[in-house]
């Protein structure tokens, strides 16, 4: 019996759409990282019940962390994209986070860039808070090992495909990492002990125009960029030689695959589910002989007016298909698709992000 209600909303259900294609779906996916990176903490002393934990979140992470800190006995403060909606603001409130929202931006950049610049002011102000750092502290890899022996245990994990947003880098690199059985990387003291040879696990990332995770930020999308899935600046978390094929995914194209796997398969999911699936469908098709396996990362709830009031307008899935190109300068809307091969990051003109060069964040640790 679980003890609390997050770990009942970080167990994600696995479902079985046809023969080849499985969906990882979760209620809300970065509860089980927020989990195990706090109870971490907690067992390392970096931090004692009844400190504040700090963090950036455009929604999802919010809501996780504010969970993890009612389950452990902490306090959690957000500073808030202006994506945050009213009914995550009103959940946030009863749980007993406090919210610092950025005030409506249409840059997403700026919006970023403007959310680290007030971390660093909650920490200059108090230096005894713990900043989670969910974009580049690897602790957030360690929820993952249990979702990964479940996918084992339904799969065989051998000849399997997983695709996914890439977003902060945490869920498809653990979850590969654990799946094809690698001992070193991100986590290493969690990792140790796997066994065997690596399995034969693709990981396929799925990411939105804009993105400068893996070079597409000079592509811009002119409807909206999906949140989660990309980012404005660099993320540690990101393992770039981990990944083996990419999918670039504009709005309308994720439109398309949600409402379709709503009316077909029932599962009511949000925008970046819907962008997974469409390359998940095209990977299976690609590769008979795979097992595909997309994250479903949360519920359809807060995209019901920007994404399902749509669905009579939507443009049927089969009218879309990737553009195959071998650079980024190639890329294309509505979708395209590249082979990445596991290759290193590309150096960034954009630098690497105050997150990861500060100290601040540290402050708070005891020795």
């Amino acid at each position: 019996m679980d003890q609390h209600i997050a770990e009942s909303i970080g167990r994600p259900d696995l479902v079985r759409l046809d023969d080849r294609l499985v969906c990882l779906r979760f209620e809300t996916m970065k509860v089980v990282s927020a989990l195990a990176a706090v109870g971490h903490l907690l067992d390392t002393g970096v931090v004692r019940r009844g400190d504040t934990l700090l963090d950036s979140s455009s929604g999802i992470y919010a809501y996780a962390l504010a969970l993890a800190c009612h389950r452990h006995g902490m306090r959690c403060h957000i500073v808030g994209s202006t994506t945050v909606d009213h009914t995550l603001r009103t959940q946030l409130a009863v749980l007993g986070a406090t919210l610092t929202q950025m005030e409506p931006c249409d840059d997403l950049k700026l919006d970023q860039k403007r959310r680290v610049e007030r971390i660093h002011e909650i920490l200059a102000e108090h230096p005894e808070y713990h900043w989670m750092r969910q974009y580049h502290d690897d602790i957030h890899y360690l929820g993952y090992r249990t979702v990964a022996d479940r996918i084992r245990e339904a799969t065989g994990a051998d000849g399997l495909t997983l695709v996914g947003g890439v977003g902060s880098g945490a869920s498809t690199g653990a979850l590969a990492r654990y799946l094809r059985g690698a001992a070193d990387g991100p986590a290493k003291a969690e990792a140790n002990g796997e066994a065997g040879g690596e399995a034969d696990v693709e990981l396929v990332g799925v990411q939105p125009y804009g993105s400068v995770t893996f070079g597409a930020e000079h592509v811009r999308d002119p409807e909206i960029i999906i949140a989660g899935i990309g980012s404005s600046i660099p993320f540690g978390n990101v393992s770039h030689e981990l990944y083996d094929v990419l999918h670039w995914v504009a709005f309308d194209a994720a439109l398309a695959g949600s409402v379709d796997l709503l009316r077909r398969h029932a599962v009511f999911a949000g925008l970046s589910t819907g962008a997974g699936y469409l390359a998940a469908r095209h990977e299976r098709e690609r590769s008979p002989e795979r097992t595909v396996l997309f994250i479903a990362a949360d519920t359809g709830h807060r995209y019901v007016d920007t994404v399902y009031a749509r669905h009579r307008e939507v443009a049927p899935m089969a009218d879309f298909a990737p553009r195959e190109v071998s650079d980024q300068g190639q890329l294309a809307l509505p979708w395209s698709r590249m082979r990445w091969n596991r290759a290193p990051a590309v150096p960034s003109p954009a630098g690497r992000p105050a997150e990861v060069t500060s100290t601040s964040a540290r402050a708070s640790e005891r020795g």
